[in-house]
């Protein structure tokens, strides 16, 4: 197949190279608004109890969880002047479009949990919907109600959070953008010597990140997609890109120095080169696309950035690039700023010694590598997982400041009370004392500071207050609700039992809690649940992708185990920062004693694709100096030498731009990056230079075994190219990579 499209690439690589920049002109144009129609949620299972329950708390009693709140300093909240000021604001807000449920201390009748201990701040809360205009309509409220006067006035609430994470995010992009492509641009000069051939790594991740964002907006129009996306689609189209044409460039002038033709260097190197990045983009995109069986659509939308960014990274390489290349001929080389020594045929260059000294006591280094990797993923073991809240943005940001004084100065959590539904239970007025009774019962469970109702308020298993006009919002059509309002943070391991612990309490008809700390519970229920599956399919998928290339059962298998203890290793680093809150003050965040329960699920479907990636390139070349020569050591030793210098320059270039990323304000998103560097040079580098070839020693001939069956399956079915006819296989020195 890579032989027919390399005689394809070349004879119409004018015309592809023409089409290909009108086609990232048109993506450029169609797809360059995406970010105005990407969203903020996807973060909750639709079919989870608590879901179910949020979305009952709107239809029955058009009710939702506050995400509004507006922190209001003056003084003495009870001054009658004070009183006057803070119902005019509360009836204010409420006239504004599009706000619902505007509650305050002075609307409710100085309701003790919206007053601050000390008596000199107040709380008033709203919801403002969840949509494409929610950013655009907090900045209007924040501007308009943010003020000094007789009420000092601070804006906070998720909807704010939301807003200023937007900000942040989309300003630490551009300045990730301007630190990456200008530094990886140097790198790149300096790893190929020569300012064309620098350059080519660039187009071709712009050519992804720019198809890519084309492809989200159109998904737009079927499914919601989270804004996060676009960092991952810039960082991993970068990232891909350089990663690509790293391998095929070098290929390819590795070939053109055979005899300098250039239409035959070409097509060598989309046979080898362009099948390994070809299978190789496969693997990463299985491994991203085994996000799309977890339920929530933050993860789905992080498999649809990747699959596309990955194929069409892929695609550019095996295609555009070689037929640019073709074009080029030897101006590939042109603006030389540094003249690389050629390396001898002997092959004795440092890879080659790394490999070499490895592989003449295997056994030590494995099992001191091995047991450094295991001491390393440790911590892992104590992972606590939690969302996200205010606390992911840096701690000098307006909203941080409103939500920990909140904190701090009230003894209960109005904002983030726990809605449970009792939906279908007949008429109410026949229910009222059952009603009474488990509100009461409610309230006693440890934890809750006050439980609202249609009966009244409850504390401590007694009516405190009875039934007022405002309890009629809990009353709906054969339906009722009752509010949990909690003493506690509701999104820590805290607020996990304490919902479990209102589900445990019997009630007298059907229930569903709803809430952010209910949110969690589910949230986790169903990543664990649907983790097996994604797991199993990138095991089985990378298997039998890496069977069909090497006809090996030993080597995938091999792969595998490596990979998983490559990335325990960096979750346990992971753990250790930022969980744990060591070395906070340098990496710049908050610590919270929990991680994003989305990003281990993240990163390793990401980190795992991309350290495939690197075992594919590495093992390619060792496949084929085995096939050539049928001597395990120098087979592998020639395998690191090959690809040594090159993926380590990738790494450290990949490395490059997801620090870059990893700057950002947001606090997962600065794990994730940091996170994905520490995984890809821990891979790219002790993995691959002493556990590979120790392990491959200590395997010898069964490297390349299979059992008769499989090698008969491979024999008919196995991924296997030959070079085009009147091009022998290539024992020129490599060019053009630095030492």
């Amino acid at each position: 197949m890579f032989s027919r499209l390399s005689g394809t690439v070349v004879a119409h690589r004018r015309l592809i190279v023409v089409v290909g920049l009108i086609a990232v002109v048109a993506a450029a144009v169609f797809g360059g608004g995406v970010a105005s129609r990407l969203t903020n949620g996807g973060l909750d299972d639709p079919k989870s109890e608590s879901a179910i329950a949020e979305r009952l708390l709107e239809e029955e009693f058009g009710a939702a969880e506050p995400n509004l709140i507006f922190l209001v300093d003056a003084g003495d909240v009870d001054d009658p002047d004070v009183m006057s000021a803070g119902l005019e604001l509360t009836a204010a807000l409420a006239e504004e479009d599009g706000v619902t449920g505007v509650v305050s201390y002075w609307s409710l009748g100085g309701a003790a949990p919206l007053r601050s201990e000390d008596g000199t701040q107040a709380l008033l809360l709203g919801r403002v919907p969840v949509d494409d205009q929610l950013a655009d309509r907090m900045e209007v409220l924040s501007e308009k109600y943010t003020k000094d006067g007789v009420l000092d006035i601070e804006v906070g609430g998720s909807a704010e959070v939301f807003r200023q994470m937007q900000a942040t995010i989309e300003a630490d992009l551009a300045t990730a953008e301007k630190i990456a492509f200008p530094i990886t641009l140097v790198l790149l000069a300096l790893v190929f010597g020569a300012v064309v051939s620098a350059g080519l790594p660039l187009v071709v991740g712009g050519f992804a990140i720019v198809g890519t964002f084309l492809v989200l907006n159109v998904l737009t129009g079927f499914t919601e997609v989270s804004i996060f996306a676009l960092n991952l689609t810039t960082a991993l189209g970068l990232g891909l890109g350089i990663d690509y044409s790293l391998f095929v460039v070098s290929r390819y002038r590795e070939e053109l120095a055979v005899d300098g033709d250039a239409h035959a260097a070409a097509r060598r190197t989309v046979t080898t080169a362009g099948r390994t990045v070809a299978f190789s983009g496969i693997t990463v995109a299985i491994s991203l696309a085994a996000l799309l069986v977890f339920p929530l659509g933050f993860l789905r939308s992080f498999a649809y950035a990747g699959i596309a960014v990955v194929i069409i990274a892929a695609l550019v390489a095996v295609i555009f690039l070689p037929a640019v290349l073709a074009m080029l001929g030897s101006r590939v080389d042109k603006i030389r700023i540094i003249r690389h020594r050629t390396r001898s045929e002997g092959n004795t260059g440092f890879w080659h010694r790394m490999a070499t000294f490895v592989m003449r006591r295997p056994g030590r280094i494995a099992a001191s590598v091995t047991l450094l990797l295991a001491l390393l993923a440790l911590p892992f073991l104590g992972i606590e997982l939690g969302l996200s809240d205010d606390r992911v943005l840096p701690a000098d940001s307006s909203v941080r400041a409103v939500q920990d004084e909140i904190r701090e100065g009230f003894g209960s959590r109005e904002a983030s009370a726990l809605p449970v539904i009792a939906a279908d239970i007949g008429a109410l007025d026949t229910q009222t004392e059952a009603i009474g009774n488990y509100a009461a019962e409610l309230s006693t469970v440890q934890g809750v500071a006050r439980v609202d109702a249609l009966t009244g308020s409850y504390v401590d298993g007694q009516l405190v207050l009875g039934a007022t006009p405002l309890s009629e919002r809990f009353r709906g059509d054969d339906a009722t609700y009752l509010s949990v309002v909690p003493a506690i943070e509701p999104i820590s391991p805290e607020g996990e039992a304490l919902v479990l612990a209102i589900r445990d309490v019997e009630a007298p008809f059907d229930v569903l809690v709803g809430g952010g700390a209910a949110q969690l519970v589910d949230t986790k229920d169903g990543l664990l649940s649907s983790l097996p599956l994604a797991l199993g399919i990138i095991a089985l998928v990378t298997f039998a992708l890496l069977f069909l290339m090497f006809g090996s059962v030993l080597v995938p298998l091999k792969a595998i185990v490596l990979n998983l203890l490559s990335l325990t290793a960096t979750f346990g680093a992971m753990v250790w920062v930022f969980q744990e809150g060591h070395l906070a003050d340098l990496f710049g965040f908050t610590p919270t004693g929990t991680i994003e329960v989305t990003m281990p699920v993240l990163m390793f479907a990401v980190a795992f694709g991309l350290s495939m990636d690197y075992e594919v390139f590495l093992l390619s070349r060792i496949k084929e100096e085995y096939d050539r020569t049928g001597d395990n050591e120098h087979s592998v030793a020639v395998g690191l030498e090959r690809t040594g210098r090159i993926v380590t320059a990738a790494a450290l270039l990949l490395a490059v731009v997801l620090v870059a990323f990893g700057m950002s304000g947001v606090s997962f998103l600065k794990m994730f990056g940091f996170g994905m560097a520490l995984a890809v040079l821990v891979d790219a580098t002790l993995v691959r230079a002493t556990l590979v070839p120790a392990f491959m020693k200590l395997a010898g001939r069964a490297n390349w075994w299979a059992p008769r069956p499989l090698a008969r399956l491979h024999e008919r079915f196995g991924i296997n190219e030959h070079p085009p006819a009147g091009i022998e296989p290539r024992l020129a020195p490599e060019v053009g990579a630095p030492r």
